[in-house]
């Protein structure tokens, strides 16, 4: 069996452990010029030439959750699915991070913070938790386990996706009819949806402008969901209280964006969840393990739906 493999970031480390997860395979880096025949392809932010001539391909691995990039700049050829990463190692870390912006909102640890830089010593009532409905915005692999975790914090879970999912104790909306009521109930708003011609620029003013006077956005998702120059404006009127962003338009995010510098934004460099190497390397070994017992896979890509 043949494995071909892109990764601009340790390819060594990469080669090292298919070659572990998958003895016996020959795995060669990608390399411009005439095609290695390859039976499946693992790679991260490919070129377009990646594929061509590969006339044995079984199937092609994302070595990441978003496709997005991949649709856009790769040449997939007709008939080869297109399978992504499902969690991977990156559903813990997103919960780390979703649970900490949540709380530290909660619990106004931002306010404390702008209070230490004035030396003010100012104490504030915690909301109780059913006054703090926490909405995701997503419901795949990894806003699954949001919802949950959230759920168990204590706080009362909203849900919306494109389709209909029903999820115990978690209020599910779905489809563009519902997003409003979904908006309406939110305090907090977890954005975890793919970027697709549909979710680009789905959070804008009239749509942000729909959550609670004083609520916040917590994207860790892709930047091009969210209009930036609506999210600032919603900030600066008062309308919303704050934004945790993780992922952006433009990265790295330009040094004279407003987001650096605005009081009420915390970001961070696209570092909610990390793709780590030892973990997606042995969830593409078994789906590829899978395919070659002919048995179907999870993971698989929609190109129509983008996801």
């Amino acid at each position: 069996m043949r494995l071909l493999l892109h990764v601009p970031k340790a390819p060594d480390e990469w080669r090292d452990a298919f070659v572990r997860a998958l003895p016996g395979t020959e795995v060669r880096a990608w390399a411009p010029g005439p095609a290695w025949q390859a039976d499946y392809a693992a790679f991260w932010h490919p070129p377009r030439e990646l594929l061509d001539g590969q006339a044995r391909l079984k199937a092609a691995f994302n070595l990441a959750a978003g496709v997005d990039a991949t649709l856009k700049s790769l040449a997939l050829p007709p008939g080869v699915p297109l399978v992504r990463l499902e969690d991977a190692g990156m559903g813990k870390q997103m919960e780390e991070y979703v649970a900490w912006a949540v709380l530290r909102y909660f619990r106004r640890l931002d306010d404390y913070a702008r209070q230490q830089a004035r030396a003010e010593w100012r104490v504030h009532r915690p909301p109780r938790h059913d006054e703090f409905p926490t909405g995701v915005m997503g419901l795949g692999v990894l806003g699954l386990r949001l919802a949950a975790m959230l759920r168990a914090l204590g706080f009362p879970v909203l849900g919306w996706s494109a389709s209909r999912k029903v999820l115990d104790g978690v209020c599910t909306f779905a489809g563009a009819g519902e997003l409003d009521a979904f908006l309406r109930a939110t305090r907090a708003l977890v954005c975890m949806l793919p970027l697709t011609p549909d979710t680009a620029g789905l959070l804008n003013r009239a749509t942000l402008g729909r959550l609670p006077p004083g609520a916040y956005v917590i994207n860790v998702a892709r930047g091009g969901i969210v209009v930036d120059d609506d999210l600032l404006a919603l900030l600066d009127s008062g309308h919303l209280a704050g934004a945790t962003l993780d992922a952006f338009h433009a990265e790295p995010l330009p040094a004279a964006h407003r987001f650096w510098s605005h009081p009420k934004v915390f970001l961070t460099p696209h570092c909610s969840a990390l793709t780590l190497v030892e973990d997606s390397v042995a969830q593409v070994a078994g789906k590829i393990r899978a395919f070659e017992r002919g048995e179907a896979v999870t993971g698989v890509v929609d190109r129509a739906r983008g996801y």
